[in-house]
């Protein structure tokens, strides 16, 4: 009986620490990648798998509901990833490394031009054209598979540097929701509008007259009326996702978090990239690799980014904004800078809401957004490990 109670305590330390490694993510989210391409690809799986994802829900497309599977997930189950980055966001802004203006200052402003930087770039080269609601797509940074590849590299990145690109993705995230909800709803509806509003008030309430579990339960059950509400409103229902998480009282975040840590990292992401990565690679398909399209997101995310970034912290230093110690060279920002490249998640999510009724630029936007993404884990993997035995003359970012 012992021995059966050691290997299950055994078995629950691994589970714990594959979950808690950030590394976990990332490798199941290029299996789910690879897993997905392949079963579209395959002539034998491609008609199954792809109209799995377009199934029918019975009775929602009745009751106003996202009705298919792959539109389920992407309007409903991923707000609870928008809710579990905004409790991110929060905590960091709160308690963490985003708590004060000073340390604030050079993730929020390289964030900033990261996600400048590739827009220009992309809007440069598709001009003003049928692409041109593409525009956000490169501009987002995956947190998962960025900071998932840091954690490979070891010691070739400096603590600070992991702490930078941390909050330089948590604020980059926060860009690309605000995004998501000023330029990528529909048409307002301005009386759910009004019952977001009213839910919203009333959470704030609950959240903070019932700090017990029925006040919890009570703000889940308001919570998913506010989603209903801001799904009907014409702004992204993932909006949501992102209030519920603004009205959480501080003393509750960490509780949120550990709570949704597994069900959004390894069920509701890897979901995501399995029903979003179904994409045929046909001719067509890689033809329109040439398009304007397609070159403004690779272009975007793999030379934007990193530029963006680097250009950000040399003008903060130059103006001395902010100081550098003395363990720190250009050749590292430059690195992190190509790192944050890795779109992914996000950049996905927003060629959908980009094109939504046009399967093919979607695809193209897509398959441009693994390619620029994978560029950029491959060459700043190689980059900072090839750069670890350089002599630095600058130090770790102090603001």
């Amino acid at each position: 009986m012992s021995s059966n109670r050691s290997s299950i305590q055994a078995s629950v330390s691994i589970f714990n620490k594959i979950i808690h490694d950030t590394r976990s993510l990332g490798v199941l989210l290029i299996l789910c990648t690879v897993a997905s391409l392949l079963l579209t690809n395959i002539e034998a799986t491609r008609v199954p798998y792809t109209n799995f994802w377009e199934t029918v829900i019975p009775g929602f497309h009745q009751l106003h509901l996202p009705h298919t599977i792959v539109h389920f997930i992407n309007d409903a189950l991923m707000v609870l990833f928008f809710f579990y980055v905004t409790i991110d966001i929060k905590r960091e802004a709160t308690t963490g490394e985003l708590s004060s203006p000073r340390r604030m200052m050079l993730p929020a402003t390289s964030a900033l031009f990261g996600v400048a930087f590739p827009a220009l770039i992309f809007i440069l080269i598709t001009g003003n054209n049928v692409y041109t609601r593409g525009w956000a797509i490169p501009t987002a940074t995956d947190i998962a598979f960025t900071l998932g590849i840091v954690s490979l590299l070891g010691k070739a990145v400096p603590h600070s540097m992991k702490v930078f690109l941390t909050a330089l993705a948590i604020i980059d995230d926060l860009c690309a929701i605000l995004i998501i909800a000023f330029f990528y709803g529909s048409n307002l509806q301005f009386i759910w509008l009004l019952a977001v509003a009213l839910l919203g008030m009333l959470i704030f309430v609950v959240n903070r007259k019932l700090l017990n579990k029925a006040g919890t339960l009570l703000m889940i059950l308001l919570g998913l009326g506010m989603w209903y509400s801001m799904y009907r409103s014409g702004i992204h229902a993932s909006f949501a996702g992102v209030i519920l998480a603004l009205l959480l009282p501080v003393q509750k975040l960490g509780t949120f978090e550990r709570k949704l840590l597994f069900p959004v990292n390894f069920i509701v992401i890897p979901i995501f990239a399995l029903a979003n990565t179904s994409i045929v690679i046909s001719s067509a398909a890689i033809t329109g690799l040439s398009s304007p399209l397609s070159i403004g997101i690779i272009l975007g995310l793999f030379v934007g980014k990193p530029l963006g970034i680097t250009v950000a912290v040399y003008l903060m230093t130059k103006f001395r904004l902010v100081r550098l110690g003395e363990k720190i060279n250009w050749l590292q920002f430059i690195g992190i800078g190509i790192l944050a490249g890795i779109g992914f998640t996000m950049s996905i999510f927003i060629s959908i809401l980009a094109f939504p009724d046009d399967e093919m630029l979607r695809d193209i936007a897509k398959l441009s957004v693994l390619i620029a993404s994978f560029l950029a884990m491959i060459v700043g993997y190689i980059w900072l490990k090839t750069i670890q035995g350089v002599k630095v003359k600058k130090s770790e970012p102090t603001s």
